[in-house]
């Protein structure tokens, strides 16, 4: 399953059913699990762990060197869970420092010229636009969807279930549950549609929605908000999620 016209290093390990494609290159200190597709000119550079069923396209390059001035060399990781489609032009960097890493949860969607910066983690099942860029040190959580060529800034923060569309630009984090838009990138509602369709009950996507109109309509400092959150609405879960995303960020949510 591996073509002699690809580039495999001795050194690489590669599990059972791997297909390898004429004119990828696979590095030393590479891991890849069973059931993988490398296509051609796909480059799996050094440090790169990969797990079972991914698929990777045309001319990605997995595990690049960090674009960060901070790097000296060191033997870093990046890491890839099961099941993730990694489509055309994608480039992801792996980690600054070596006990640092980069990582990609499993069941994600990564389109057509996606950039990962070092050390970002993201969820699983997200779907990344064509385009898109994340830069170092940011976190994607579960179930995100970017849509086509959002720019991400360094550090920022996007809450599970989000949805960001087309174009955005930010520098702040973008709390769970909500669709973001716009520019300058502001908070549009509640991801009801999704939410609805996954199986959120229409009580609690209620609830979801009187916290952030405390959070955004209500006139009042972040801390105060949160508060309010806590004698006002009932306490679920996924509410729970909403005070303690939007307590620790420090960079501040969006507007």
């Amino acid at each position: 399953m591996i073509s002699p016209l690809a580039y495999v290093d001795p050194g690489a390990k590669i599990g059972k059913n791997v297909t390898v494609y004429p004119f990828a290159f696979i590095d030393k200190n590479v891991e890849i699990g069973d059931d993988c597709v490398i296509m051609p000119y796909a480059s799996v550079m050094s440090g790169t762990r990969m797990g079972r069923g991914n698929r990777v396209f045309q001319n990605a390059v997995l595990g690049a060197e960090p674009q960060d001035f901070k790097y000296k060399g060191d033997d870093t990781l990046l890491v890839i869970g099961d099941n993730n489609v990694i489509r055309e032009n994608v480039v992801i960097n792996r980690a600054t420092f070596a006990d640092g890493k980069t990582e990609i949860g499993n069941g994600n969607f990564l389109h057509e010229g996606v950039h990962i910066s070092h050390d970002t983690k993201i969820g699983s099942h997200c779907v990344l636009g064509y385009g898109s860029k994340l830069s170092g040190n940011c976190l994607l959580e579960d179930c995100v969807i970017f849509g086509g060529n959002i720019l991400m800034s360094q550090g920022c923060r996007v809450g599970c279930w989000s949805m960001v569309q087309t174009g955005c630009r930010f520098r702040k984090d973008i709390p769970p549950y909500i669709v973001a838009a716009k520019e300058p990138t502001t908070y549009y509602g509640i991801n009801a549609h999704i939410l609805e369709h996954e199986g959120y009950s229409e009580k609690v996507v209620k609830h979801m929605s009187h916290a952030y109109r405390i959070i955004y309509q209500g006139n009042t400092s972040i801390f105060d908000a949160l508060l309010m959150i806590k004698d006002q609405v009932p306490m679920s879960e996924e509410i729970q999620h909403i005070i303690d995303f939007v307590n620790a960020s420090k960079l501040g949510i969006i507007k």
